[in-house]
């Protein structure tokens, strides 16, 4: 069942449409990923689903509703973080939860969510005095003190390291095993690889795509690329010789094979046919993003918006 429907939405700024007949749904249950270069309207999107921003055309319904018509029940049923988000330094953990918690017909019970965000032993700590991670941890938390159906995360871990952003991922799918669909704004195509079941593409205001993230590697092919060195001499026309083999070069001593569908395999009986070791050998494969570089061409379209993230 889709629980947010947008249809051929639009956001003009300047006379300039940076949001440009957007069409999606997102599903009950899903993470909802959206992706795009700096500029290309993510934020935007997101905003007008929330209710944030008046479109200028199109449709969007979330969970039945208008979110402008219907904005206060929708701010009871929809949790968000948003991208650039801020609280007063010296307010304390457990005094800003509680206080969003009466925002709330039925809010969730801070404390659990304390305790499921790992900010216990914090809760009388100063915002000032977070971590990075526990920061983020905390904007997630007041997101969800609402009990919401729905939760937007916008750039949730641009900033963070390694480590927290890792930890932040874990939450996310803890939100979704909790029974909240997820949509998700991100830069990273490993978090987005990793968490979301379908992803769409946003470039220059326009969807270049929507589809698994498995789906879009498809799209724009499977090539794979092996690298080895071999234990004697081989000629390279055995190899151009496989149908799965595409190219064959030459990096000094390495070989570099590019091929589609079983061409590691091809390769592998081929040299142990002729008692050849792959030594040093090394596979890759089309990434997602290889996938979001191709149906961006590269772009980063941040020179061309009035206000990104628009």
């Amino acid at each position: 069942m889709s629980v947010i429907e947008v249809e051929a939405l639009v956001k003009t700024y300047d006379g300039t449409n940076v949001v440009d007949g957007v069409s999606f749904s997102v599903e009950e249950g899903e993470i909802f990923g959206i992706v795009g270069p700096n500029g290309a309207g993510k934020t935007t999107i997101v905003e007008s689903v929330e209710g944030l921003r008046q479109p200028d055309g199109g449709s969007i319904r979330v969970l039945g509703l208008d979110p402008i018509g219907d904005r206060y029940e929708i701010t009871e049923r929809l949790g968000a973080q948003l991208q650039e988000s801020r609280l007063q330094d010296k307010i304390r953990v457990g005094e800003v939860l509680d206080l969003y918690a009466s925002f709330y017909r039925k809010p969730a019970d801070w404390r659990e969510l304390v305790d499921r965000f790992g900010l216990e032993g914090k809760v009388r700590s100063k915002y000032s005095n977070l971590s990075g991670g526990q920061k983020q941890r905390l904007s997630i938390a007041l997101a969800l003190v609402g009990s919401p159906e729905i939760a937007i995360l916008d750039e949730l871990t641009t900033g963070l390291d390694p480590q927290a952003r890792r930890s932040t991922w874990d939450t996310i799918e803890q939100i979704r095993s909790a029974g909240v669909t997820v949509v998700l704004v991100t830069h990273f195509m490993d978090e987005a690889e990793r968490l979301c079941d379908r992803i769409m593409v946003v470039d220059q205001g326009r969807v270049a795509a929507i589809d698994s993230p498995s789906g879009l590697i498809r799209r724009t092919g499977s090539e794979q690329t092996l690298r080895f060195r071999p234990s004697t001499p081989i000629d390279d026309k055995i190899l151009v010789g496989l149908s799965e083999v595409v190219a064959v070069h030459r990096n000094g001593s390495q070989i570099v094979v590019t091929g589609t569908g079983n061409v590691v395999q091809a390769v592998s009986a081929i040299l142990a046919q002729r008692d050849v070791i792959a030594e040093d050998l090394r596979v890759d494969q089309t990434s997602l993003e290889d996938a979001y570089l191709e149906l961006t061409n590269g772009s980063d379209a941040s020179t061309n918006s009035a206000s990104e993230e628009r």
